[in-house]
């Protein structure tokens, strides 16, 4: 596709939302103290917008934000992890969702863990807390939700005894491979194309990045290849006219799977993909339609998948802070509303 971006929406009205999308995104970007930002949005199978602006760092001769920059997306990488158990329950090693962690994992049999089910892991529905090593109970499995890793790192211990591999080594030859993206990955050293600021602090916000396993959070990936992540769930795993990945991983990955125990306040789950609906601490603006689907890291990187649109919407930042007063929540929702309104059909 080449490094320059893609031309802007064709109209005088389009052009005009766009330039309030991307307004909008350059002023939080200037309010969170974020060095680095970009847009791309993505209707009908092809790139409609793209935008990039500042640097990857506060160094006067840093690199300007290009095609060609990888963020680190934080929890967005949750999602590779969902699909990978996706596709490992379409290859037989999974039975089901509702099996307990210790009928792969039985070293949990005895521990507060071990009852847990996978689909209390993807739906942040466990009720479990992890210090020293150790499993914690918190609450009664599928009766709260509570964002937090340590079902994430129960997943990520499964995919590895199940492919006798890596995450990052399962990611990149069942998925990333076929789906042809390749300006995604888990990165531990400084390269050029890498938005890496944040590593220079002795405490970085996003976490180490001294594994390449695929069990931190430094997985990076260009605006252009996490709106390619968001098109591969919206085409069901079809990548350029052909069935490159199992279309049920998908369904299975993007439907409700939050247990019907859950009481109705909490928010809504695919498999770690954060689903619309109408509750208190929902993530997706109230202007986004039905059946839209979203993922969002800490560094503020966001991919939303709005299928009534055909259309997916990618915003980056390198989000080091929260200032004072800066509520995410009501970010994002904005953010989402505004790239709505521009991608609704005869707009």
């Amino acid at each position: 596709m080449g490094d320059q971006p893609f031309p802007i929406f064709n109209g005088a009205g389009l052009k005009e939302s766009a330039c309030l999308l991307e307004d909008y995104a350059s002023g939080m970007r200037k309010e969170i103290g974020a060095t680095a930002a970009a847009i791309c949005l993505v209707q009908h199978g092809r790139p409609v917008y793209e935008w990039y602006e500042g640097t990857h760092d506060e160094n006067p001769d840093s690199r300007p934000v290009d095609a060609r920059s990888q963020f680190n997306v934080g929890s967005v990488r949750k999602t590779y992890l969902a699909l990978a158990v996706s596709l490992l329950i379409e290859q037989k090693r999974i039975r089901r969702l509702d099996d307990p962690i210790a009928a792969y994992l039985p070293e949990y049999g005895n521990s507060a863990a071990g009852s847990r089910t996978l689909r209390h892991l993807l739906t942040h529905t466990h009720g479990l807390s992890l210090s020293d090593g150790r499993y914690h109970p918190v609450f009664e499995p599928g009766t709260r939700w509570a964002y937090g890793n340590a079902g994430i790192a129960l997943l990520f211990e499964l995919v590895g005894r199940l492919t006798d591999s890596t995450l990052s080594e399962f990611v990149q030859c069942e998925i990333l491979g076929p789906a042809e993206l390749r300006e995604t990955g888990w990165r531990t050293a400084k390269t050029p194309a890498l938005i890496y600021n944040d590593y220079d602090r002795p405490d970085p916000r996003a976490g180490p990045n001294d594994s390449a396993a695929g069990d931190q959070s430094n997985l990076f990936a260009t605006a252009r290849d996490l709106a390619g992540w968001g098109l591969l769930h919206l085409r069901k795993g079809v990548v350029g006219g052909r069935q490159a990945l199992p279309a049920a991983a998908f369904d299975r990955a993007t439907a409700l799977q939050t247990p019907s125990s859950l009481p109705a306040n909490w928010p809504r789950h695919g498999l770690i993909w954060w689903l619309q609906a109408d509750v208190p601490r929902n993530e997706i603006g109230d202007a986004v339609p039905p059946g839209s689907y979203q993922t969002l890291g800490i560094t503020g990187c966001a991919c939303l998948v709005i299928p009534a649109y055909d259309a997916v919407v990618v915003r980056m930042y390198n989000q080091l802070e929260n200032p004072p007063g800066y509520d995410y929540l009501q970010d994002i929702r904005t953010f989402g509303n505004k790239a709505a309104v521009l991608l609704r059909p005869g707009r």
